[in-house]
């Protein structure tokens, strides 16, 4: 199941997918701290990387682009749009181009989800994966397990049809046809985006019997392997969610998630909130997000403030400079696991997801945000003298002016600096190795 971000502050529902995209004083500009390693990947190796660019200080900002900062804002006010309601910092290694509002948080919309994608990453690393435990509480006799089947969550926040319909396969080929009991559902168990227990249990209980597949279930089934089986585990009993099961049962199977690398990169090419503030829950809150993010990042602590990890809702907010440096520091992250930004964050003409169709400059790797009222994008620019680093904040105006205003201004930008002659290796996506094999893993082989 594919998520899908509208562009506006709105909650679309598509079958059972939700998604939905997305006054504090300035604080004061903290010193300056190391906050990026931009090294060479190539095919899995890192070449030894050059020292750190810094976040530089917000004076003196480069005097050309200043003045295309200033012509972009004349044409905003021009507009009825407020100059104190934008931010804007570019810069390049070590060196401000351009400084407006730069340290003043501003509503981040979706770029919120950029903090939550370096702190889930620095918490468990790119290649974990979230486990979903099944168990059987009672005997397997003849294809009956004669009790109930129990989920045990593991706070995947990708778990969709695709998982469930192999699920329901492997219980099958352990000998499970029916549950005369009740499917228990245990701990953070979540389905298709759906966050509340009881309604991802139904959802895991039609699965798992092909006879009671609504369309979107047949319709995803339709994107698995040729000659996928259609499973038939028919549950008799009810969905129940329990706080905690009973030590009288068996496990099963264990069900991994797509590892962690790879739920960001989809999280964010389709600005999917639900993954988003799944994943900031999982890492301690939105509290924690924003404090590991500024840390990382080398600002002050009231330069990201979050109310949780998606950036729904204008109350999340961060300065363009802090945005930045929270990019910055994704980008030494993944340097040190021979990744690059390019594995986690969409890249423009070449990704599917909310920025299709968006004429930014070609192979950028960037994340926007979207609220009513609100217009953000941030993100890194090959140019033919080196990766520029943007980060814009429009708020408080009208959501389309904006995008175009900044596509224009981006644009002009690229007329200066000039698009590079080949690929970047810095930001280009790398060869990095998924876990292989089988997602499901059997535990125990029923007896009966």
């Amino acid at each position: 199941m594919t998520p899908i971000d509208p562009p506006r502050c709105t909650v679309a529902l598509s079958g059972l997918l939700i998604v939905a995209i997305a006054a504090c004083s300035p604080s004061q500009p903290s010193p300056p701290q190391a906050s990026s390693v931009q090294a060479s990947v190539r095919d899995g190796q890192r070449s030894t990387p050059p020292a750190k660019p810094l976040l530089p200080a917000p004076e003196n900002p480069d005097p050309q682009t200043t003045a295309q900062i200033e012509q972009y804002l004349n044409t905003l006010a021009a507009q009825g749009f407020a100059r104190e309601n934008q931010g804007i910092w570019i810069q390049r290694g070590d060196t401000l181009l351009a400084n407006h509002q730069g340290t003043t948080p501003l509503s981040a919309a979706s770029v919120t989800k950029i903090a939550t994608s370096l702190v889930a990453l620095q918490t468990f690393g790119p290649q974990h994966q979230f486990v979903t435990e099944i168990a059987a509480k009672g005997p397997i006799e003849n294809g009956v397990l004669n009790g109930d089947l129990v989920i045990l969550g593991g706070e995947d926040p990708f778990f969709v049809w695709e998982d469930a319909i192999p699920l329901g396969n492997r219980l099958n080929e352990l000998g499970i046809d029916r549950v005369t009991g009740n499917l228990v559902i245990v701990g953070e168990f979540s389905m298709n985006f759906e966050t509340d227990p009881a309604t991802s249990g139904t959802l895991l209980q039609q699965a798992l019997n092909a006879q009671i597949w609504p369309p979107e279930a047949q319709t995803q089934y339709g994107t698995l392997p040729p000659g996928t089986p259609q499973p038939q585990v028919i549950v008799e009993g009810a969905v129940q969610v329990v706080d905690s099961a009973s030590a009288n049962r068996t496990l099963l199977l264990r069900h991994r998630s797509r590892p962690l690398a790879e739920l960001v990169k989809q999280m964010n090419m389709y600005s999917n909130n639900m993954i988003a503030d799944m994943l900031a829950e999982s890492v301690g809150g939105a509290g924690v997000v924003a404090q590991k993010a500024a840390e990382a990042a080398g600002v002050g602590a009231g330069e990201i403030q979050l109310i949780n990890g998606s950036g729904l809702g204008e109350e999340n907010r961060m300065s363009p400079r802090a945005a930045c440096g929270v990019f910055l520091a994704l980008q030494e992250y993944l340097n040190g696991h021979n990744m690059t930004l390019a594995d986690a964050i969409a890249i423009i003409g070449k990704d599917l997801g909310v920025l299709e169709g968006r004429p930014l400059p070609a192979n950028a790797v960037v994340k926007t945000g979207s609220l009513n009222y609100v217009s953000t994008l941030a993100g890194v620019i090959p140019t033919q003298s080196g990766l520029v680093w943007v980060a814009i904040m429009n708020t408080d105006g009208d959501l389309q002016q904006y995008r175009t205003r900044q596509e224009v201004m981006l644009q002009n930008l690229m007329g200066e600096w000039g698009e590079p002659a080949e690929v970047v290796p810095e930001i280009a996506p790398t060869a990095w190795k998924k876990n292989p094999g089988s997602r499901i893993e059997v535990v125990a082989q029923p007896s009966g």
